[in-house]
């Protein structure tokens, strides 16, 4: 029998993972390029946030992880030290402008955010214009395991370069919603989580075994979830699901619904963008952080 790699590194989320090993494979993305991702043009230039990097340190920087170097987006401000640390977790459409810019906001707040391209072994889904093609090609070859050590790894880089990972937090959007779910079940050091429509109940598969609904009475730190009540793939029976789960399992975690928004109600750079929702929730994950010492 051949060794098994190691899943990530917390022996809790390994014995929810079956035993598949990883081989080594070159990073398919190794250096962040600027724009938006292929699949979300025609971009919504009217409404899109543009943040400067004045009075930042912003851009590319290199993570090591199990298997070489993933490359990831890094804002901070350029002056001061112990950063309280953001992790970022992007769309399907990877570590595109948008995600960059949610980077920067935040540093603009005082954070050390770094948002990590999670799908590098994979593919460059911001350069397909097909989102089911991003799905069925790079994202559906993801393991959630994988994920897990990745960004614990961008925990040791923050920690390695100034950031307080004393008080961290994660926030993701879509995919990267339901993984803020998973790694709040995953690293006991987290203080907080804010996830935007991230999808909460799903089909198990062997690289993703578990969904958030599952793990509703294993999260290590809160979490804020934001979802429209117009969002066309994450039922509102789900968020009331995890709403009672965590009721049940006496947890801290909130759920918040704008009835109006639909999916991506945050993505200022699509259609489905709404700026009054939009803004209650970046206000709302601002208390959150706040009130859990981030």
């Amino acid at each position: 029998m051949s060794k098994m790699t190691p899943r990530s590194s917390n022996p809790e989320f390994d014995s929810l993972v079956p035993n598949t090993p990883f081989t080594r494979r070159a990073f398919v993305i190794s250096m962040l390029g600027v724009g938006f991702a292929l699949a979300t043009q025609p971009v919504m230039a009217d409404t899109v946030i543009k943040t400067s990097t004045e009075g930042l340190i912003a851009g590319e920087i290199k993570v090591p992880v199990s298997d070489g170097d993933m490359v990831a987006y890094r804002a901070q401000p350029d002056k001061g030290a112990n950063f309280p640390v953001i992790l970022v977790i992007s769309e399907i459409f990877g570590v595109h402008e948008h995600i960059a810019d949610i980077c920067r906001r935040l540093a603009k707040l005082g954070y050390l955010a770094i948002a990590p391209e999670l799908f590098a072994r994979h593919g460059d889904p911001r350069k397909i214009s097909s989102i089911q093609d991003i799905l069925d090609n790079i994202v559906a070859k993801v393991p959630d395991a994988q994920v897990m050590s990745d960004i614990d790894a961008c925990e040791a880089w923050a920690k390695a370069h100034g950031g307080d990972t004393s008080r961290m937090a994660i926030t993701g959007f879509c995919w990267g919603g339901r993984i803020t779910w998973l790694y709040a079940a995953h690293n006991p050091r987290l203080k907080a989580a804010v996830a935007w429509y991230g999808r909460i109940d799903g089909v198990d598969s062997e690289l993703t075994p578990r969904q958030p609904l599952d793990l509703a009475a294993q999260l290590k730190a809160p979490v804020l979830g934001l979802y429209g009540g117009q969002d066309q793939g994450i039922p509102l029976d789900d968020v009331e699901a995890m709403r009672a789960a965590i009721k049940k399992a006496g947890g801290k975690s909130e759920l918040h619904v704008y009835p109006d928004a639909p999916h991506a109600f945050n993505a200022d750079y699509r259609p489905s963008y709404r700026k009054g929702a939009a803004e209650d929730g970046w206000k709302r994950m601002q208390a959150w952080l706040k009130k859990n010492g981030v």
